[in-house]
């Protein structure tokens, strides 16, 4: 099995406090309400949400996917750091084992915040990731940031 990882790190002017919130802890009420053209639902399959639970995204039509499913790995609260992996669904293909992330939004001088965001993707045998399928990912990736960062600068007492 190989590996391929990429970091990037995005700064927001919102606290860390609620973009971890909003975007982490309580994405699967807040993302379908906010993307409904591409997330159809976000169940919680096994466990009370914390480490060792496992989540499904069920996405629409509009998606080239059908669903996949996170496991939980760490949910730390009090140090805004969430560790979860992809472990099943399509998006995966044939070529990715599974893909691990790590979210972690420190505070910025502005009262704002940083989130610095590592995926790991974990390959089948000697596959190799392409460099187009990570650009995908980190786009999607970052245009659901924009949309909770965009959702609570509008709303300024959600997730406050």
């Amino acid at each position: 099995m190989g590996a391929t990882q990429i970091t990037q790190e995005l700064t927001c002017p919102i606290a860390r406090a609620r973009m971890f919130k909003a975007l982490i802890v309580e994405s699967h009420d807040l993302i379908p309400k906010l993307l409904p053209q591409f997330i159809k639902s976000v169940e919680l399959v096994q466990g009370d949400g914390g480490a060792g639970s496992i989540e499904q995204v069920n996405f629409t039509e509009a998606s080239h996917f059908k669903y996949v499913r996170h496991r939980i790995d760490e949910l730390d609260k009090e140090n805004f750091v969430c560790r979860y992996t992809m472990i099943e669904g399509d998006a995966l293909g044939d070529k990715l084992e599974s893909i691990d992330y790590e979210v972690k939004f420190e505070a910025a001088s502005d009262g704002g915040s940083v989130c610095k965001m590592t995926s790991k993707y974990n390959t089948k045998e000697a596959f190799q990731v392409e460099e187009e399928e990570i650009k995908a990912g980190k786009e999607k990736a970052m245009a659901i940031f924009k949309v909770v960062e965009s959702y609570l600068s509008e709303n300024a007492q959600a997730y406050a």
